[in-house]
């Protein structure tokens, strides 16, 4: 072994953020090489391989299958985008697929507002039904557009 820094599974796990047990099967499903390993049998990483496990760790968050992940670590940090149009396109259709769910979920968002709101006017109601406030007084809360799909997450009560 080359006098380069090592680490251990543990040391891995914790610089990368994932589990030993994910290191251990991505070894195992071949997206990592083996590890090499000390003569007491425990693996041994260098900072290639948490460069590598950091790269996956950076395609799943995209959502990009596994298997799809492989051409990904074949190609070097150094490359040219532009000799892999195949997976610059494969990048760019992942960041869509992230922007719409970050466009859906805003919706969601705006939703759970929409009736929290509606929830502090209905507690405004309560206390005009005991004579506190005229029953004219009340505004209605802005409504935040939210799409008909969304509007069925949340049964109306």
């Amino acid at each position: 072994m080359n006098p380069e820094q090592t680490f251990t599974i543990k040391q891995t796990a914790a610089q990368t953020g994932i589990s030993e047990d994910t290191i251990r099967y991505y070894e195992k499903i071949a997206l990592l090489p083996r590890a090499e390993r000390k003569d007491n049998g425990h693996r041994v990483y260098r900072l290639e391989d948490i460069n590598t496990i950091r790269l996956l760790s950076c395609l799943k968050k995209t959502g990009l299958p596994l298997e799809d992940m492989r051409p990904f670590l074949a190609v070097s940090a150094d490359a040219d985008p532009g000799d892999y149009p195949e997976l610059v396109e494969q990048i760019r259709s992942q960041r869509a697929n992230i922007v719409s769910q970050i466009a859906s979920l805003q919706q969601i968002v705006d939703f759970i507002d929409m009736k929290l709101e509606e929830g502090k006017y209905r507690r405004d109601c309560s206390d005009e039904s005991s004579g506190n406030a005229p029953a004219n007084s009340v505004e209605e809360p802005s409504s935040k557009q939210v799409s008909p799909s969304e509007m069925s997450y949340f049964p109306n009560r």
